[in-house]
């Protein structure tokens, strides 16, 4: 295989690189060298999406930006057969140990409609209100599909899946690679992944939710952890809980079959495994007689979610040692 992402100048400035973007100028005179050079190598990095630009108090920085979520899928415009086989390698082999660390990379967000209505919804748990945060919303192709589509294993779920959140308004008018989208249209989008059968997964944080993957298991590198290298609790589950309502139950099998996580089993009801159950709700919905909701569970069982994702990356250093 060619390289694919960095050249070798590239790839030994950005390992040079710290978790926490630095000012350009503070970087620059760390890093030596021809400072006119490293700094067009880091601003063409950080447009391919492979080190991270952020704004520090004194003024633009760069620094690491994880494989994923970050480099991988900012690679949806570049993805060649080479690379997605070069990723296959990379889950078979590697992407355990990513997938078993805490706290984990991403979080279910539940399907609206499958919570009981008397039941709290804090504002990180709700997509109504993680979209009426954004200023402006841009959806493009799931890489992942893309991915698996490239390895000889097409997916037949809708392709243009991955939502991404921007503070600021008209952020992907003039884009290339995405289209803008309005909250209205977002929300039925949503509506219709969830019918679809598709996972609502956010940033494990509070605060700076910037994307809302919607994923299936056949595709999604972090669901398909679970089925395909049988780990558990690849993501951080929702504080919801799904249960039954027996007598309404006529074990027709529909959300068996739906379930992503295979937390429901058939015998004269449904039985949920509440260990498996992540509160996605997508069972919920494709139930005929409503026999199915969506509960809190208790605060002792619910895991805290980061505020923000500094303290995320604190977090999830301090417990990788």
């Amino acid at each position: 295989y060619k390289r694919q992402l960095y050249t070798p100048a590239e790839a030994a400035l950005t390992a040079q690189l710290n978790p926490q973007p630095e000012p350009m100028k503070e970087l620059l005179a760390r890093l030596g060298g021809d400072q006119k050079e490293n700094a067009a190598i880091l601003k063409d990095l950080s447009q391919r999406g492979l080190i991270r630009f952020a704004r520090t108090k004194q003024g633009s920085g760069f620094g690491l930006e994880p494989f994923v979520v970050g480099i991988y899928e900012n690679q949806v415009p570049y993805l060649s057969k080479e690379l997605a086989e070069l990723f296959e390698q990379y889950f078979r082999n590697g992407f355990g140990r990513l997938l078993e660390a805490e706290p984990k990379v991403m979080r279910i967000v539940p399907v609206q409609e499958a919570i009981v209505s008397s039941v709290e919804i804090r504002p990180y748990e709700s997509l109504v209100d993680i979209v009426s945060r954004a200023k402006s919303i841009g959806i493009q192709q799931c890489i992942c599909r893309k991915q698996k589509e490239l390895v000889g294993e097409p997916c037949q779920h809708t392709q243009e899946t991955c939502m991404v959140l921007a503070p600021v308004a008209g952020a992907f008018d003039n884009s290339e690679w995405f289209h803008s989208v309005t909250s209205e249209e977002a929300l039925a989008m949503l509506r219709s992944f969830s019918e679809e059968g598709l996972v609502h997964q956010v940033s494990n944080t509070q605060e700076g939710n910037y994307y809302i993957c919607n994923c299936c298991s056949c595709c999604c590198g972090l669901l398909r952890g679970m089925k395909d290298l049988g780990i558990a609790n690849v993501v951080a589950s929702s504080a919801f809980v799904n249960t039954v309502d027996e007598e309404a139950c006529i074990a027709c099998g529909s959300c068996e079959e739906v379930c992503p996580f295979g937390a429901l089993t058939l015998e004269d009801v449904i039985v949920v495994d509440e260990q498996r159950c992540t509160g996605c709700g997508v069972c919920v919905i494709t139930c005929p007689t409503e026999a199915l909701s969506l509960v809190r569970r208790p605060e002792d069982q619910i895991k805290p979610v980061p505020p923000t994702h500094a303290y995320w990356a604190q977090e999830r250093l301090q417990k990788a040692g």
